[in-house]
């Protein structure tokens, strides 16, 4: 009898281990069958200028990014900056400690798996009535001393268990690939600011030279005014051009006071603590092999796609779970112990107690409940894979903006360096007319403002074009990848 028992309970044990998961299996929607990310094919290479910064960049088709992609710049400086951030900034904590609670998570839920044991132990001090007892009088009061020890086991014969732990691991390889979203933004954000550091600094030095050749400007006007061969109007006019100059430091030093705080802040620290060595943007090399990884790895490269992945497999999980919820549960239980009215006694002859129990649950009506949750698990799941897609479709137009954000940038720096040395020589030609008389105020000012204009463009061009390398490196996912996805392991 006690051998068919054994029998009976290993074959339920065997149904609920092998038995199949109800609800759909996860299956990773593919990526658009698309074989570039632009409308149109991309050149070789982008065309080059005579400037800094100038070189040519060419596109090398089906090269992924390297994980440290901001070596590429060959700054010591700006590496340093980064893994400063990387390794000090709360970000990179607090999603370290999320990604550890999800992990914690999943193993809790692995319990389920596997039978409860418990043990108990307990003392009671009781009287009872005549009524209770049947005896004259009552009995007690008297103690019972009792130490026992429960098994129970549900069997997941419909996988209701195996989908909750899966959408726990799931919820894992979310928290990885935000992990890894926050690598690689923190990153793209220390590289992005330390060039607008370096813009900013190239800025004011620009507009300080300007300044000088204004206030050179303005001295010689007012020894010719005092000689009486300018008019006093000539000198407020070059007045008026130095006061308009001057006032455009303090919205430059502003931007870069705010730029160097929120530098701080991506390094992990405060504005008065912060330590930053001068970045200059001759300092820093373009890259000029641009790595352009293929549109069917895309998926696989962008964090906030696996992110998505990850929520389309826990909501795929969900519709199990909750469709498991609807059919019957069956329960194990078992329990063996001793109960005696002396503590020493307990465990000796005639004291022991033991119970077997076998449950079955069909849930039957719950006011539409778990009809309900079912559908919303559904309409869950519904969402996920178009919030999946959604984000495909965001990362190719990152991508394709961020390709052809280069094209046109190189074509930009090629036009601001000929604007930029036709106002030079154009200043210096004006400049020499000016001290031979030959040509008013006027016109002077006129060239020290188109000099300043294009010169600060220049700069700017120059920052944009090392900025969007960043952010093309950060589109197709900064090469970035921590362990490897948690929710492919069987419970």
């Amino acid at each position: 009898m006690r051998t068919g028992r054994a029998h009976a309970l290993a074959v339920l044990i065997g149904l609920s281990l092998a038995g199949c998961a109800v609800g759909p299996d996860y299956r990773r929607p593919d990526a658009p069958p698309v074989d570039r990310y632009t409308a149109q094919a991309l050149p070789a290479a982008t065309t080059s200028a005579h400037a800094a910064d100038g070189d040519a960049q060419r596109f090398m088709q089906g090269r992924d990014v390297p994980a440290r992609w901001w070596t590429t710049f060959d700054n010591p400086e700006l590496t340093r900056r980064v893994n400063t951030a990387l390794s000090h900034s709360p970000t990179i904590a607090s999603a370290q400690a999320a990604l550890r609670q999800a992990q914690e998570n999943a193993n809790a839920t692995r319990g389920g798996l596997f039978p409860s044991l418990d043990a108990a132990a307990g003392a009671t001090r009781e009287k009872q009535s005549a009524a209770q007892s049947g005896a004259p009088g009552g009995l007690g009061p008297f103690t019972i001393y009792n130490a026992s020890v429960s098994v129970g086991y549900t069997l997941d014969l419909f996988g209701g268990v195996r989908r909750g732990i899966e959408a726990q691991l799931a919820q894992a390889d979310y928290q990885r690939a935000q992990l890894d979203t926050t690598y690689l933004t923190l990153a793209a954000n220390v590289v992005t600011a330390s060039l607008q550091e370096a813009s900013l600094r190239e800025q004011l030095r620009a507009t300080e030279e300007i300044l000088g050749f204004q206030r050179e400007s303005l001295r010689i006007a007012r020894q010719q005014q005092q000689i009486g061969s300018k008019s006093l109007s000539d000198t407020l006019a070059v007045r008026t051009q130095l006061a308009i100059t001057e006032a455009t430091l303090p919205p430059l030093r502003a931007q870069l006071a705010a730029t160097r705080n929120q530098l701080a802040t991506y390094l992990g620290t405060t504005p008065a603590q912060l330590e930053l060595s001068p970045l200059t943007l001759d300092a820093i090399s373009l890259p000029q092999d641009i790595p352009v990884s293929l549109p069917s790895t895309l998926v696989d490269q962008r964090p906030d796609i696996r992110a998505a992945s990850a929520q389309l497999h826990a909501a795929s999980a969900g519709v199990g779970v909750a469709t498991a919820a609807m059919l019957p549960q069956i329960t194990l239980s078992g329990s063996a112990g001793s109960q005696a009215l002396r503590a020493g006694d307990l465990f000796s002859a005639g004291t022991g107690a033991w119970s077997l129990g076998l449950g079955l649950t069909q849930p039957l009506f719950h006011g539409g409940e778990l009809l309900h949750r079912k559908r919303a698990a559904q309409a869950g799941l519904d969402k996920a894979v178009a919030d999946w897609q959604q984000t495909v479709l965001v990362a190719f137009q990152n991508v394709a903006d961020a390709l052809q954000a280069l094209q046109y940038d190189a074509q930009g720096l090629a036009a601001q360096a000929i604007a930029e040395s036709a106002a030079s020589q154009q200043l210096d030609l004006t400049r020499q007319q000016y001290r031979l008389g030959a040509t008013g105020y006027l016109n002077l000012l006129d060239a020290q403002r188109s000099y300043q204009q294009a010169r600060i463009s220049l700069i700017q061009a120059r920052a944009a074009r090392l900025a969007d390398t960043a952010a093309l490196y950060a589109a197709l996912g900064g090469g970035w990848r921590s362990d490897t996805s948690v929710a492919s392991q069987k419970p």
